[in-house]
This record gives C-alpha cells, sequence and structure tokens, in this order.
C-alpha cells in the first residue's frame, strides 16, 4: 500500500554562500534545471526553470513577492505583561558549540502524489530539494537536518486525514509508533499532505523531537517546495523545542522569523529560537541529536566537505577553513590525521575513544538509563529506558517513554515547586464544560466535552499555586472556586499548530490499574508491560524499552543472574577490560 524508497541520491544538491558578501547562504539543486534559494542580506530569492520555455530560461524572484494562500497556525496575538525589549544583535546568545543532527524522514500522502502525477521520482526529488533547503535553515543554529527515509503513499493514505489537523496529527504519530519507527531509525517524522485544514500550515508536539510517540508534525502547503521548506521548518521547529515568536522579545535578522506563526517564507530563526533550542538541550531533551546518521542511513549528496560522514570517508570537517583548527581530520581527503582514533562524537575527546564505561547518556529521570561508551566507537548507544508500565513513584505512578508522569510533577513544571494537583472534583467540573479552558481535547471545530470517566485525562488542574515557570510565555490563567478550593488551569495560546501543554500528560496514571492516553482514562493493559523482574531479570534489574534486562550494579546482563558490573546488552558497557581484568582476578580469590 506504500513505497519505501531506499536510494542513493545522485551528486546535484549544493550548499553554498555568495563570494564575497558575508552572511549570505545558497542552497541548490541542479538535478533537472537549476533550483534553489538564496539568501543575501535580508532579502531571500528564489530560482528555478521556466517551464514554459524552450531555450532553457530560469526565473528568479523575491520570496517576499510570492502571492500565496494566508496560512497561519492560529495563535491570537497576545501581548506577554512583562517584556523586556531585545537590547542588540550583540547580545545574542552564541549558538550551541557542539553540531547536533535531526535524523528527519518524510512522508508524502496519496494526495499529493497523484497531485504530481504518480511521479515517484519527481516526489523524491522534490523532497530532496526540501531537505536540503531546510538543512541549509538550520545550519547558523549548528544543526544538521539530514534526510533518513522517504515513504510515499502510492496507494491510499495509511491513515484517516480526515478532520481536524490535531486528529490527523494524533493518528499520525500513533502510525509512527507503531509502524514506521521498525523501518528506519529517525528523530523526527514529518507527513506532507495535499488538503489543507482551514487555514492552518501545519502541527506539531513541541519538544518532541527524541520522543517515540511525539516525534512528528503534519505540514500541509501548494506545489511550492520553497514555501513548503518554511513550514515543515517551522513545524520541525517546535519539535525541537521552539515556540511561537508572536508577543515575544525576540530578535530577527528580518521583518518575520522561521517560528512566527504565519506562513512567513522566511529562512531566519529568531534569539527566541535559538534560546529554546538550548533549554531543550539542557533540560536533556535533546539526546537522540548527538547520533551521527551513518554513512549507509542518509540521503545526502556524498562529497568530501560537506561535514556529513559519507561512505568511505573517516571523518568530514567541512571546507578547508572550517578544518584550519580541527586537529582530528584532514580537510582535503576526509581522513583522520595520524594517531587520531576518531574526529567528533560523544564518545570522542582529543581524537581518542573515551573507554568503554564512560557515561555518555546520563539519566534524567527514574525512569530513564543511562548509556555508556563501548571503547570503540564515537557513537554513544541509542537511547533505552525502563519499559513502559514499569511501576515508579513508589507504585504511585507509571514509566512512559522514560519519564515518570504524575499529576504533581506536571503542575510543578508549570506553577512552581509548592503547586500539586486539584481535587477530582476539580477535574470533572472544568473538563466537562468543553471550552478552551476545561476539555478532552480538540475536535472538529471545537472542544471535546470529558466524559466524567475521562476528566482526569483532560485539562490539568492544580492547587497551591504561586507563580508561572514555563516557555517565557504569559498564558491566560484561570481560576475556578470548587468545594472550597482554588482549582487553577492555564491555556498558553499557542496556536492551532502546537498541542495543549496544559493537558494532563499522556502516561499519567489516572486510577487504579488505569492510565490516560489520548484524553481517555483506559486500562493500563495498553502498555503491554510484560516484565515479571523476579523470572526474567533473577530480582537483580529491570526490563528496558527493548525488552531486555538492564542489571543493578553488582550484576550482569543479559539476565543479571551472576555477579558483574551491571547494565544490560543495550547499554554498552558499565566497564572497561582493565577493570574486568581486575574483578576476574579478585573473584578467582578462595576463600578462608
Amino acid at each position: 500500500n506504500s513505497s519505501f524508497l531506499v536510494f542513493f541520491s545522485e551528486h546535484c544538491h549544493f550548499q553554498g554562500y555568495v563570494e564575497d558578501l558575508p552572511g549570505s547562504s545558497v542552497a541548490l539543486s541542479i538535478c533537472s534545471g537549476l533550483r534553489g534559494v538564496l539568501q543575501m542580506g535580508n532579502a531571500t530569492y528564489g530560482l528555478e526553470p521556466l517551464e514554459s520555455s524552450t531555450s532553457f530560461q530560469h526565473l528568479a524572484y523575491r520570496l517576499e513577492d510570492m502571492r500565496t494562500e494566508p496560512l497561519e497556525c492560529g495563535t491570537p496575538h497576545v501581548e506577554p505583561v512583562h517584556v523586556t525589549p531585545f537590547s542588540h544583535p550583540s547580545t545574542k546568545r552564541a549558538i550551541l558549540h557542539q553540531t547536533h543532527f535531526v535524523e528527519l524522514l518524510l512522508v508524502v500522502d496519496n494526495e499529493r502524489f497523484v497531485h504530481m502525477n504518480r511521479n515517484q521520482t519527481a516526489v523524491r526529488d522534490g523532497m530532496v530539494q526540501l531537505a536540503n533547503y531546510i538543512d541549509s535553515m538550520y545550519a547558523p543554529l549548528n544543526i544538521r537536518v539530514v534526510l533518513v527515509g522517504l515513504e510515499i503513499w502510492s496507494q491510499r493514505n495509511l491513515i484517516n486525514t480526515d478532520g481536524g489537523a490535531g486528529e490527523v496529527l494524533a493518528r499520525f504519530v500513533q502510525w509512527r509508533e507503531q509502524v514506521l519507527g521498525s523501518r528506519r531509525r529517525h528523530d523526527s517524522a514529518q507527513l506532507v499532505l495535499r488538503r489543507s485544514f482551514g487555514g492552518t500550515a501545519g502541527m506539531a508536539f513541541v519538544s518532541a523531537v527524541c520522543s517515540r510517540s511525539h516525534g512528528g508534525g503534519i505540514n500541509y502547503t501548494g506545489s511550492s517546495v520553497l514555501v513548503l521548506a518554511s513550514i515543515v521548518a517551522h513545524e520541525l521547529g517546535h519539535n525541537l523545542g521552539m515556540n511561537h515568536d508572536d508577543g515575544r522579545a525576540c530578535y530577527c535578522d528580518a521583518t518575520r522569523c522561521i517560528m512566527n506563526s504565519g506562513t512567513t517564507g522566511s529562512r531566519n530563526f529568531s534569539s527566541c529560537s535559538s534560546d529554546d533550542f538550548e533549554k531543550l538541550i539542557l533540560s536533556g531533551g535533546g539526546s537522540c541529536l548527538l547520533n551521527v546518521p551513518q554513512p549507509d542511513e542518509a540521503y545526502n549528496t556524498p562529497y568530501c566537505g560537506n561535514k556529513l560522514l559519507d561512505v568511505g570517508e573517516e571523518c568530514d570537517c567541512g571546507s578547508d577553513k572550517e578544518c584550519e583548527s580541527d586537529p582530528c581530520c584532514e580537510a582535503q581527503t576526509c581522513r583522520l590525521r595520524q594517531g587520531a582514533q576518531c574526529a567528533d562524537g560523544v564518545c570522542c575527546k582529543n581524537c581518542q575513544f573515551l573507554p568503554a564505561g564512560a557515561v555518555c547518556r546520563p539519566t534524567h529521570d527514574e525512569c530513564d538509563l543511562p548509556e555508556y561508551c563501548n571503547g570503540s566507537s564515537p557513537v554513544c548507544q541509542s537511547d533505552v529506558f525502563k519499559q513502559n508500565g514499569h511501576p515508579c513513584r513508589a507504585g504511585h505512578a507509571y514509566c512512559y517513554n522514560g519519564q515518570c508522569q504524575h499529576y504533581d510533577a506536571q503542575c510543578q513544571a508549570i506553577f512552581g515547586s509548592k503547586a500539586k494537583v486539584a481535587p477530582e472534583v476539580c477535574f470533572r467540573a472544568v473538563n466537562f464544560k468543553g471550552d478552551r479552558f476545561g476539555n478532552c481535547g480538540y475536535q472538529g471545530l471545537g472542544y471535546r466535552k470529558c466524559e466524567i470517566r475521562n476528566a482526569m485525562c483532560g485539562k490539568l488542574q492544580c492547587e497551591n499555586v504561586q507563580t508561572v515557570t514555563v516557555f517565557g510565555i504569559e498564558p491566560s490563567i484561570i481560576q475556578t472556586p470548587i468545594a472550597g478550593t482554588k482549582c487553577w488551569g492555564v491555556d498558553f495560546m499557542l496556536g492551532s499548530d502546537v498541542p495543549d501543554p496544559g493537558m494532563v500528560n499522556e502516561g499519567t496514571r489516572c486510577g487504579e490499574n488505569m492510565v490516560c492516553l489520548n484524553y481517555q482514562c483506559v486500562s493500563a493493559d495498553v502498555l503491554k508491560y510484560d516484565c515479571d523482574i523476579e523470572s526474567k531479570c533473577n530480582g537483580h534489574g529491570v526490563c528496558n524499552s527493548n525488552k531486555n534486562c538492564h542489571c543493578d550494579s553488582g550484576w550482569a546482563p543479559p539476565t543479571c543472574e551472576v555477579r558483574g558490573y551491571g547494565g544490560s546488552v543495550d547499554s554498552g558497557p558499565t566497564w572497561n577490560g582493565e577493570e574486568s581484568q581486575l574483578w576476574l582476578s579478585l573473584s578467582a580469590i578462595p576463600q578462608p
């Protein structure tokens, strides 16, 4: 029912700059004619073949002059109460020094495929161009966007695309988790649609780039790849923790930047977007972005100097100028310098592999598990965590995608450290209203009222509120007095392309053996937790997200039955070779 394309892209996509024009950027394709985008100063130009020409003429135009269908995210413009004007471009926060890699997978729906005359080659070339444009947009943030997969729904759509944007997004990320994830490793999947959602350009989850269940977005536009690139870059920005620029004190090199709530066609990110991404990284939400894409996984243009590791290369530090300060990699050959074992990666330091057992991804939650370097690779092991459904918080909550989900933590994340969950009567009274302050999700043209049994999975209700701590955006706050208590809820008005962070998180325990999923309180059996710690891990470990034992310190994988150093077959070794020899020597000493 679909065509999953794995191909070696011909060498016809390029990025660069305009000579003698500092700050300029160029992203071009020469596959069949010259197509691309040039940014010079505050102006951005599109370039493409003139289809009616018989003499290979091309059309150059300012993107700002293009007449496109006005598409908005649906965010009301709300001026924050406290605004500190951005002082000067020179005070803009420095971009994070370490390069981060987004492994992007694109899915093209059947209507768009049919609209392009069922031409798989044309669709493929357009999507590779799209990824090249997006990569060039993120390059100033030291973020590389690498296309690792493309799926074309050539026969029919594999999800129902009817309904509102929120409903389609929910179906897409569910399909991604259940089907797409096993086909190709990726960080974010973006669905490209032909149909529109009543003026909404797209929708994506915020700060979900490394989430197995929510790392995706949906995007709509007409036929222009350049306009689509700005939309997909916007929705991918949400995955990377970026919120809308509207109403915030942001510095932007252009009139409007990519994360403005409307479709701007911009190629610039604002200072707010840089800050939002930095917060994602510092909070541990971008752990998957340190994995360098493997050469056989990337749909990139393979050449020495593109700063990506292609087949046959040992390293790639970029241009001659970029490589001047690199002690590990030869610029001209993309080979390691003499004596170097590696050039980059979280398990590489001073051109040498870090020893086995060095922590490369520490835990950030009681439901998370650490990963370790293996001593022979610069890449950290893939991220794993405790199996969904594992008890946490002394048995009063469940682990879900690496986090212990419970109401108090969610209230504290929004309202400060002293906040806590409000009584159930608050959830029932507020979420039965079916308005933006109390609902069980958005359906069609309005909010869905919560049935009583689902009330604990709708809008979050808290008490003992003192402040609002998240996003740097002033939300609308509602206080509802009920049964002698004050019930607090919020609406951040982030727009129709952003799921509401004021809702109860999925995976939250909403009753005895019950859990919140899709705004419904359902049996926890849906989490499919099947780990018998005593029989599977001999009582000395837990099951991870791959259903393998992660052993306690002092016990060895895979079954935690014999003495050892802990960890799992997925985590990497928790020890180095010298320590293991010492352990064997000590274990051989006879008992007196």
